[in-house]
């Protein structure tokens, strides 16, 4: 079935490039023929017809479609016409080259000029218009008068026709410059909206050549597509012969387009072809992975853990170990881990009347235990400590009784436990005498830092 169908598509795009192959072999030998005395004119290779309503808005200057194409194939567009001095040089430029364009004409010109009108007509160019006065302000206006502009400039080149038949349902806004409603409107009209592929900016204040450079520039650099020149400007007359005569020796080819009518049907077509850089078949393209469709057969809700999965301490469910780490454990005589001893905060009565209590530090906490004797000893460096610790040492001895006189006092009590008042008074007179004179031995430093030691024990 995909095969046939693939067929029937193939053979359907093989009889249209058939077609348009054997319409343009066609076309190219009628224009040689029609073209005496102009062996090597560049001629109009085909005739392509379009239906207005099937595709509204063309050119890639603005829109996504333009006219269907093939590879090196223009179509030549003038605006702002009809104007004798010029005009009529451009269309002498064209019979040379037996070539057939597209013109859009403005109301008022056409009223002023109907002759040139009717020379276009005659010459078998296509007509189509370009407002009545050329407001480069479409984009802005109110949609009732862009529909005067519109109305009233298709009537003035009716008018200068005297055949309403004569006259293309094709339409450029001045400037380019589109608006939704504008557009929406000429759509209801059964008018097709033409932009272009690529400008010449002939409507700018530069050379000849210029204009030459860029529309050989930017036809190159496209492929095909729609030219945008203007017959009133004498730029443009005197680049147009280059530009043919450099279309043709790059094997370029030009397509007259005229509009469908019940007797000319629309040349056949496929919607790619309406698109300048078309993705074709051949060309692999990357998709993201699509999603699986995932299907859970009955089951209407997803799995949730057991009351038996946690442990129950304090009233809390705690998670529980995995069984076999557990078993492990108890098995060989390791202990679980216990919880770890940190402060918990007071329940909240129900009632809201009381604040949480937080855990109070015990006052043992920050008790000290006085003991001279270790502070002493913790103050001195290990190595220091065991060498003036050593017995027979002076220093300390003296170092100790200054640290605590209380602690002095209290030994020589206890040695001299059965003297009397006076004896003690006069050991402890000589104990000071004694650290004066190990002081004046050079241990100033020593006793100093010792003095600071016991005003901060104090």
């Amino acid at each position: 079935m995909i095969d046939k169908a693939l067929g029937g598509v193939l053979t359907r795009r093989w009889t249209v490039l058939g077609l348009g192959l054997l319409a343009g072999i066609a076309a190219q030998a009628a224009s040689a023929a029609d073209c005496p005395g102009h062996p090597d004119a560049l001629g109009t290779s085909r005739t392509l017809v379009v239906d207005p309503r099937e595709h509204p808005r063309i050119g890639t200057m603005q829109y996504p479609e333009t006219l269907p194409l093939e590879d090196h194939e223009v179509v030549l567009t003038f605006d702002d016409g009809p104007l004798p001095r010029n005009s009529d040089q451009i269309l002498a430029i064209l019979a040379s080259e037996c070539i057939k364009a597209n013109f859009f004409l403005i109301g008022q010109m056409a009223r002023t000029y109907p002759e040139g009108v009717r020379k276009l007509r005659d010459a078998g160019h296509t007509i189509g218009t370009h407002t009545q006065n050329h407001p480069l302000t479409m984009n802005r206006m109110p949609i009732e008068r862009a529909r005067q502009e519109i109305d009233d400039g298709i009537a003035s080149v009716k008018a200068a026709l005297g055949d309403d038949t004569a006259l293309a349902p094709f339409f450029r806004i001045p400037g380019l410059e589109r608006a939704t409603a504008v557009e929406d409107y000429l759509a209801s009209q059964g008018l097709q909206t033409w932009s272009a592929d690529f400008p010449a900016d002939d409507w700018r204040h530069i050379p000849a050549s210029r204009v030459y450079d860029l529309a050989i520039k930017r036809i190159e650099a496209k492929g095909r597509g729609i030219l945008l020149l203007h017959d009133i400007q004498a730029r443009t007359v005197a680049a147009l012969p280059r530009i043919l005569h450099e279309l043709k020796a790059r094997g370029f080819r030009i397509v007259h387009v005229v509009a469908a009518t019940p007797q000319l049907p629309a040349t056949p077509t496929e919607p790619e072809q309406w698109q300048l850089h078309p993705v074709l078949e051949t060309v692999a393209i990357s998709h993201w992975p699509k999603l699986p469709h995932f299907v859970f057969a009955s089951s209407d809700s997803l799995p949730a853990p057991a009351l038996s999965d946690f442990d129950g301490r304090d009233g809390q469910l705690v998670s529980a170990g995995e069984p076999f780490d557990r078993a492990g454990r108890r098995g060989h005589g390791v202990p679980l881990p216990q919880q770890a001893p940190w402060p918990r905060l007071m329940p909240t009565p129900q009632d809201g009347t009381a604040a949480i209590a937080l855990p109070v530090p015990a006052q043992s906490i920050f008790e000290i235990q006085e003991n001279p004797r270790a502070t002493a000893e913790t103050l001195v460096p290990p190595s220091r400590q065991a060498e003036e610790m050593a017995p027979g040492n002076r220093q300390v001895d003296g170092i100790a009784k200054l640290i605590s006189g209380d602690g002095a006092e209290s030994g020589l009590a206890t040695r001299d436990k059965h003297r009397s008042g006076r004896a003690r008074r006069l050991s402890a007179s000589h104990a000071r005498n004694r650290g004066a004179r190990v002081a004046a031995h050079g241990h100033r430093g020593t006793l100093g830092h010792m003095a600071q030691i016991k005003k901060r024990s104090v």
